[in-house]
């Protein structure tokens, strides 16, 4: 049995070095390529830690909803029993998610997240999907049609989490290509070979002069193999 743990946090805002804590955790379970109904989802009491205007509008959690729920201290147990030794993905996860709950259950004494355990599909994604230019969640779900309506008036992270659960199985059912240089040859090899067919678009042939071919020839080889 294959089991990977797709999860996502909201928070009182993005400096958790400084102060800034844990307000929400929600997370997905995959098993066998199969999204579960075994999910996790916990709001936590910031303890006093007061959470900015511009957050709120991210997420529309107030500190008055969250007075009468538990703190990290008892969250984060749970947390930590229902993901077990399973891999666990995060988008930017690297950058934030991991290093965020982390250093909440560092605070507490407790165990933390291993980096063997941690995966980024943020990563995945611009190793895989070159062609795209942006790689935040929306736009990777918009890319494989995963619906947004969920989130349409804020931020969630049990909401957000199922997003990137069924956006992490896309990920994973696409080739990787294993270096850039290979995803150039690629579309410059298709370029050359595939003629213009939609409309009235007859299909032509130039003798290219030697000297601009031999130019076309090493301008690929330097992006290709560039010189160190």
């Amino acid at each position: 049995m294959s089991r990977i743990i797709c999860f996502d946090i909201e928070s009182t805002g993005l400096d958790y070095m400084h102060g800034d804590r844990c307000i929400e955790i929600g997370a997905v379970e995959i098993i066998d390529n199969k999204i579960t109904d075994n999910s996790f989802h916990e709001y936590i009491n910031p303890e006093g830690k007061v959470i900015p205007p511009e957050s709120y509008m991210v997420h529309k959690i107030s500190n008055a909803f969250l007075e009468d729920k538990p703190t990290m201290a008892v969250v984060g147990p749970k947390f930590l029993e229902y993901i077990g030794d399973s891999p666990i993905v995060a988008h930017n996860g690297l950058d934030f998610d991991f290093p965020f709950v982390n250093k909440e259950l560092s605070n507490l004494g407790l165990k933390q997240i291993p980096r063997e355990q941690m995966i980024d599909s943020l990563v995945i994604a611009r190793n895989r999907l070159y062609q795209l230019k942006v790689f935040n969640l929306d736009a990777l779900a918009k890319y494989f049609g995963v619906s947004l309506t969920a989130r349409a008036d804020a931020h969630g992270a049990l909401i957000d989490s199922e997003i990137l659960a069924n956006v992490y199985l896309e990920l994973e059912k696409t080739d990787q290509v294993e270096d850039i240089k290979d995803y150039i040859k690629k579309q410059h090899e298709a370029f050359l070979n595939t003629p213009k067919t939609n409309g009235d678009f007859p299909i032509r042939h130039f003798d290219i002069p030697a000297d601009e071919l031999q130019i076309h020839e090493e301008f690929m080889d330097n992006l290709l193999n560039p010189k160190k």
